[in-house]
């Protein structure tokens, strides 16, 4: 990087120096060089929010030793990278990772519904550049998380069918205890608040699936659209798979939005958008869509239980009285049709189908956690 070259974040845009990124706030521009950064507005609100571009520093919560930690890394770039900070500037830690993944939520609310020409296209391309950059950094850490593991999946196509199957009952978040509580002790008001982080969590399992099988070829592609045929209710609007899961969030009388919701639950959604929309992770969208369907109807079906008991109506519990069930056939179809056949082609496509795996029970697993958190279930 050149000593004194600029640098400037727009609002709302990103910009990387030395071990430091910059988030600009939505009203004002930053600007930094390799020897200094500093805010362009003394009207600092909100302020500049500081995130680190470096693993030994990752500020996911408020504790004293984090932010001493993140003070020690400034330090040391003031010192041996030539990087200075303005006394007068302000900044805050982010408590959680909340932010980063409601501005990810909002942008794949826009990215993904259709929309109109706009005069300022290309100033809006170059905003949605900025966070498909912040979009691989965060799939490129949780992917990271899973490597080694993923290494290990078998490259021969019947091995690693089994190996797949395997995350049934070993992978991350599976057995969770946060179900059988739901089935048999959770009251009303846990159960809306529930259903209201799945449901504002929801990527839409068939928008996922028709852009992961986008130039797959033969069986594949052929199980893919079987799989979306079912989603959409086999032609029949009443039997479409995402309307019964609002049919329920009507009948709760929930309120979805973004600003409701547990940073877990939309870093599940963001998660599942960015590997289907992006071809780069093409293997690993269908590893994670075929472990969802592996894995579901376990949980589908406490859930369901649970809804019973409270008094639901078999109409309203309809999305997850159906997915216990169907996606048993889903997954062994999945797994024969889809994952045997592309790793049989490309040995080289398991390691990233099992990534996709790995991340998205991980990524279920910190919801459960979360979850369970809220409930006060201690153990």
């Amino acid at each position: 990087m050149p000593d004194q070259k600029d640098f400037i974040a727009h609002p709302g845009t990103s910009i990387s120096i030395p071990g430091v990124r910059w988030i600009a706030p939505s009203s004002h521009t930053v600007t930094a060089t390799m020897r200094e950064a500093e805010i362009v507005s003394t009207q600092l609100a909100p302020p500049v929010q500081l995130f680190c571009a470096t693993s030994k520093v990752t500020p996911q919560s408020s504790s004293a030793a984090n932010r001493h930690q993140v003070k020690r890394r400034i330090a040391y770039l003031h010192q041996h990278q030539g990087f200075r900070m303005s006394h007068a500037l302000s900044f805050h830690l982010l408590a959680d990772n909340w932010p980063i993944h409601a501005r990810l939520a909002r942008f794949n609310l826009s990215r993904l519904k259709p929309g109109y020409i706009r005069a300022d296209w290309r100033a809006a391309m170059i905003k949605d550049h900025a966070m498909q950059l912040e979009e691989g950094e965060f799939v490129e850490t949780e992917r990271a998380r899973v490597s080694d593991i993923a290494a290990t999946a078998p490259q021969e196509a019947s091995a690693f069918v089994q190996w797949f199957e395997k995350l049934r009952k070993e992978g991350p978040g599976q057995g969770d205890p946060l179900f059988d509580w739901l089935a048999s002790h959770s009251t009303l008001a846990d159960m809306r608040w529930f259903v209201a982080q799945e449901a504002a969590g929801e990527a839409g399992f068939e928008d996922l699936v028709a852009m992961a099988q986008v130039k797959l070829e033969g069986r594949p592609k052929l199980e893919m659209a079987r799989n979306y045929w079912d989603e959409m209710g086999r032609g029949n609007a009443r039997g479409m798979h995402g309307p019964m899961l609002s049919r329920l969030v009507e009948r709760l009388a929930l309120k979805c939005v973004i600003e409701g919701t547990v940073w877990e639950a939309l870093a599940l959604s963001n998660l599942m958008i960015a590997l289907a929309a992006n071809r780069r992770y093409a293997y690993q969208a269908i590893g994670a869509l075929g472990v969802i369907e592996m894995t579901a109807p376990e949980r589908v079906a406490r859930v369901n239980e649970g809804l019973k008991r409270l008094g639901l109506p078999a109409a309203t519990r309809r999305y997850f009285q159906l997915h216990a069930t169907l996606d048993i056939e889903h997954s062994k179809a999945w797994n024969q049709e889809v994952l045997h056949p592309l790793v049989g082609a490309d040995p080289r496509s398991a390691r990233p189908l099992a990534e996709g795996a790995l991340m998205r029970l991980q990524s279920g697993a910190r919801c459960f956690e979360r979850y369970r958190e809220q409930f006060g279930m201690t153990n």
